[in-house]
């Protein structure tokens, strides 16, 4: 996918609001929870890979892998939402994102849909035990569960 740079939409750039213009979403599964975030901040999806650690890097910061040249840092989301640490197996994904001219890895536990979604319906982020709901831009109710769009830009800044 090619680079988006700055993304005219109000869940990639904040205070942009275009009302009853649908957009898709990319949604995966942090532990029990799915999240979503705008599918064209998503540069590529992969596998999780080896990473290299960082000395003195924060909390949240795995590492980093060489993907085809690039270097990606990758990032725990679990970490960034204060949930609860696994091992990590197969099925794990990095989700590639751009940041500032940087790539980055999302680090999630499986990946889900493509989901298009009405912004004028985001409802306001709940209050979840033992999550750190600030990282939240909304909820969107599907047919059979809660969708919680993520602010890339609050992660980017932790």
């Amino acid at each position: 996918m090619a680079n988006t740079g700055p993304v005219k939409n109000y869940l990639a750039v904040p205070g942009v609001k275009e009302i009853n213009k649908k957009i898709e979403v990319s949604s995966f599964y942090i532990g029990k929870y799915l999240f979503g975030i705008d599918i064209l901040l998503v540069q590529e999806i992969n596998p999780y890979m080896e990473l290299t650690p960082i000395p003195h890097a924060p909390f949240h910061v795995m590492g980093v892998m060489n993907l085809r040249g690039q270097i990606v840092t990758v990032i725990d989301m679990r970490e960034v939402l204060s949930l609860e640490k696994i091992d990590r197996a197969c099925e794990h994904r990095n989700i590639i994102i751009e940041s500032e001219g940087e790539w980055v890895g999302l680090l999630v536990d499986s990946i889900s849909d493509v989901v298009e979604i009405n912004p004028q319906f985001l409802e306001p982020p709940p209050r979840v035990r033992g999550m750190d709901v600030r990282f939240i831009k909304g909820v969107y109710k599907l047919e059979k569960e809660l969708l919680m769009i993520l602010d890339i830009y609050e992660v980017m800044k932790v």
